[in-house]
């Protein structure tokens, strides 16, 4: 998937050095993170990079599991590019859980999300719910990846929801 120079792809290992780099650069200053770290998150989330010009300039990290599709990282640095390349790593996420039969992506948040954080995801179609509400496979979705997390927003990737096993 391509914009405005812009080419998202999946990560690989080999891209964990300029990942790593990425984060470090766009995080405030004694928030780094370790290649250590980034590597045993590979062993559980996907990322996609957002790359232009060879340089990382947004990921997000996802995984897809019953049916349900969850966003944990989510990155762009500088944040002038945070719609272009947040809008290509959302549509290239929501189009492999849809391949993977997804019924619905789920973003967690922090705490207090600030209002602008609510008002970027609701432009691509995530709407705030609490996960009690949520119906039970996508609500123990939820739980299973941050058990004590109240607040996600969520989008329905299908209108056919699976009542019984594949």
């Amino acid at each position: 998937m391509s914009e405005s120079n812009i080419e998202v792809q999946r990560a690989r290992p080999s891209d964990i050095g300029n990942i790593v780099e990425f984060i470090n650069r766009a995080r405030p200053a004694g928030k780094e993170v370790s290649r250590a770290e980034i590597l045993e998150r590979f062993s559980v989330v996907g990322f996609l990079l957002a790359v232009r010009d060879g340089e990382i300039i947004g990921m997000m990290g996802w995984l897809a599991e019953n049916l349900v599709a969850r966003v944990t990282d989510f990155m762009v640095w500088p944040a002038v590019e945070r719609l272009v390349a947040g809008r290509l790593l959302i549509a290239s996420m929501e189009d492999a859980a849809r391949e993977l039969q997804c019924e619905a992506a789920i973003l967690f948040l922090p705490r207090n999300p600030p209002p602008e954080m609510l008002i970027f995801w609701g432009a691509f179609g995530y709407k705030p719910a609490d996960v009690d509400a949520l119906p039970k496979a996508w609500r123990e979705a939820a739980r299973e990846v941050r058990g004590s997390t109240d607040r996600v927003v969520v989008k329905q990737l299908r209108h056919d929801l699976i009542t019984r096993p594949m």
